[in-house]
């Protein structure tokens, strides 16, 4: 029983420490996010998304496209613009087990009538894809049409962190 709990323990540190790297580089938009804009076909396909959790059909979309106008479409201005209106919803944009990119780019398109792939191929920035570092966070409880915003990791590390302490007593 002691080593379980010991098994355990050792799991949730390193995927706390796992986490904490990840984090580390500060929030982004992956390239991932973009592969819906850009025609991606194969086995996303036959895999099932679940639904977003964040009602993009409510949002205001003259973030981008007050900003972002052709016929030049500037990338500057246009990839400033996205960040600005998607980094919010990285944590969601970026589960590939959900619709939330494909439902928030069906969105954007419609809203700002923009040429297919121009995000995917104006924005580009590290390896990780778009920082989201230096865009003002808005509060997505309010911009996510009044549902409540996901829970940071700090907060799920803590309650772990709890659950692991309450073990050994």
């Amino acid at each position: 029983m002691a080593v379980d709990r010991g098994l355990l323990l050792l799991y949730l540190l390193s995927s706390a420490a796992l986490a904490g790297v990840a984090s580390a580089a500060g929030p982004f938009l992956s390239d991932g996010v973009f592969q819906v804009t850009a025609g991606s076909t194969g086995r996303s396909l036959l895999q099932a998304k679940k639904d977003c959790p964040v009602s993009f059909e409510f949002q205001n979309y003259t973030i981008i496209t007050s900003k972002c106008k052709g016929p030049k479409f500037p990338a500057s201005q246009c990839c400033s613009a996205l960040k600005e209106f998607a980094c919010p919803f990285y944590m969601y944009l970026n589960d590939d087990s959900n619709s939330c990119a494909s439902t928030m780019f069906t969105y954007i398109n419609l809203y700002g009538k923009y040429p297919p792939g121009l995000f995917s191929s104006e924005c580009k920035e590290g390896k990780l894809g778009l920082s989201c570092a230096d865009v003002p966070q808005r509060d997505i409880s309010t911009a996510n049409g009044g549902q409540h915003a996901q829970h940071s990791l700090l907060g799920w590390i803590t309650v772990m962190s709890v659950v692991v302490a309450s073990l050994f007593h």
